[in-house]
């Protein structure tokens, strides 16, 4: 299914801005504005899925392919599911060219979009969650989760790529130091569960990025808790 976004709630790109969106000012909302429609413009998602029974080892979950996602974070959060999905989204290699080309002419502006950017991604993961969600009928989810979070080592990016072929299908690749390129790009794990499971919620005290968090020291949050 093709997944397209053609808006930004404003709001969320001033929280990776790192600005409280009820202070700012008109003059930085418009500026978020003018280039969230230049961003959206840009943007071309595409994305990948694959769906896969789990196993709980000692040392984190085993996929049926076998590979190993390690760690105890992941074990916990998938507790209750026996499958989950892999999936992966970009928007293109066009949003990575404009934020290049803006970071030589205005550092502001390349922030601005910058922001806007990882804004879409999120919105383009959750329209994708929406989706796979309604392929799985009286089914429990928890939120996705991502290589990087908790102890989920980031060196696994690779190995999800390549299960979900991710770079004839998407246009998805990792570095060698595990980045991915596109770079406003996500990999995630959606856990599925038979019936109910205890509801998971994002929240800053769960977030390993707490102590460091700019939202926090704005006085603000990031809007997941």
């Amino acid at each position: 299914m093709p997944i397209t976004v053609s808006q930004l709630n404003i709001d969320e790109v001033m929280r990776y801005m790192g600005c409280p969106p009820d202070r700012a000012d008109e003059a930085l909302k418009d500026q978020v504005r003018a280039c969230a429609r230049e961003l959206l413009r840009s943007v071309r998602p595409r994305w990948s899925f694959r769906t896969v029974d789990i196993s709980s080892e000692p040392e984190g979950i085993r996929l049926e392919s076998g590979l190993l996602l390690p760690g105890g974070d992941l074990k916990a959060h998938l507790s209750g599911c026996d499958r989950v999905v892999l999936f992966c989204a970009t928007l293109g290699a066009e949003t990575d060219a404009l934020i290049r080309r803006a970071e030589r002419l205005d550092m502001a502006r390349a922030l601005t979009l910058d922001c806007c950017a990882s804004a879409a991604v999120e919105e383009v993961c959750d329209r994708i969650e929406t989706e796979l969600q309604g392929r799985f009928p009286g089914c429990s989810f928890p939120f996705r989760y991502s290589p990087g979070y908790g102890d989920l080592p980031l060196e696994i990016q690779g190995a999800l790529l390549d299960l979900l072929d991710a770079p004839r299908r998407a246009g998805l690749c990792a570095t060698g130091s595990h980045l991915l390129t596109p770079r406003k790009s996500v990999t995630a794990i959606l856990g599925v569960a038979r019936g109910d499971i205890e509801t998971k919620k994002r929240s800053c005290l769960g977030c390993t990025a707490r102590e460091s968090c700019s939202y926090r020291k704005a006085g603000g949050h990031c809007g997941i808790s």
